[in-house]
């Protein structure tokens, strides 16, 4: 139980009023969550309160050794490609192009968590994958990280590629990628994920999810830190986005 279950209340709240506005809003000072933990469950207490179920996550690292950190995702975030999203929705819009990864079962909570092996003996699926960084802070990024963590680790939507059997042999360290919007080309070449290999975060959601007695069901895509740093486009109506050689990952913006 939260140390300061008012001030999380009173937090959720306010971001849950950002959310159906569509805008950001000022956190008063006090009102950060004391720990990662409580930022956690804020997450998972805004996602209810919105009506929604966790549909999917994203995890990241700011480097190899960096500790990670994660989300879960509401089901009307998550959106299979081709996306047609309202651009008002969005008030702060960042563009990450990323690999999401699935499971061929479903991880139950228990109490001894998951060896890597473990899990990475059940990785099945991968695709490309747009997230949108859209905090509901005002004034972010310049803003508590556990307040970016308690929303939802600034996400605004992922547009999830068609997903195929995961390539031993892809170059997951250093895919090439291309990241068009509009008619320009922000990005093409190899890319490369802060974390390294992406697939490292894998363990660490699985037991992240064990540890908050919430299930990872199969097929639930997992998105893992973008390989083309953040884009923030002036104007946008089109993005498209590819990963090597999986199927290319296309939002409209109208």
């Amino acid at each position: 139980m939260s140390a300061n279950p008012a001030i999380d209340d009173a937090l959720c709240t306010l971001l849950l009023q950002a959310h159906r506005d569509g805008r950001t809003v000022a956190v008063p000072a006090g009102l950060e969550p004391a720990c990662a933990a409580d930022a956690y469950a804020i997450q998972h207490a805004l996602i209810a309160a919105r009506g929604e179920r966790i549909a999917g996550w994203k995890v990241g690292a700011k480097s190899p050794l960096a500790p990670r950190h994660g989300a879960a995702l509401p089901s009307d975030c998550v959106v299979p490609e081709p996306a047609y999203l309202a651009r008002r929705d969005f008030s702060v819009l960042g563009l990450e192009l990323e690999l999401a990864f699935a499971f061929s079962r479903t991880f139950e909570p228990r109490p001894d968590g998951y060896s890597d092996e473990e899990v990475m003996e059940s990785l099945a699926l991968m695709a490309a994958s747009i997230e949108i960084v859209s905090s509901r802070v005002a004034g972010w990024p310049d803003t508590g990280k556990l307040i970016q963590l308690a929303d939802m680790q600034n996400h605004g939507a992922l547009i999830l590629g068609v997903m195929v059997p995961v390539d031993p042999d892809f170059s997951f360290a250093a895919p090439d990628v291309e990241l068009h919007i509009d008619e320009r080309t922000a990005f093409i070449g190899p890319g490369t994920n802060p974390a390294g290999d992406p697939r490292r975060l894998l363990p660490w959601i699985v037991n992240h999810c064990s540890t908050q007695g919430v299930p990872l069901p199969a097929g639930h895509p997992i998105t893992t830190g973008s390989y083309v740093g953040m884009h923030f486009p002036d104007t946008v109506e089109t993005v498209t986005g590819r990963v090597g050689n999986l199927p290319p990952v296309r939002l409209m913006l109208v």
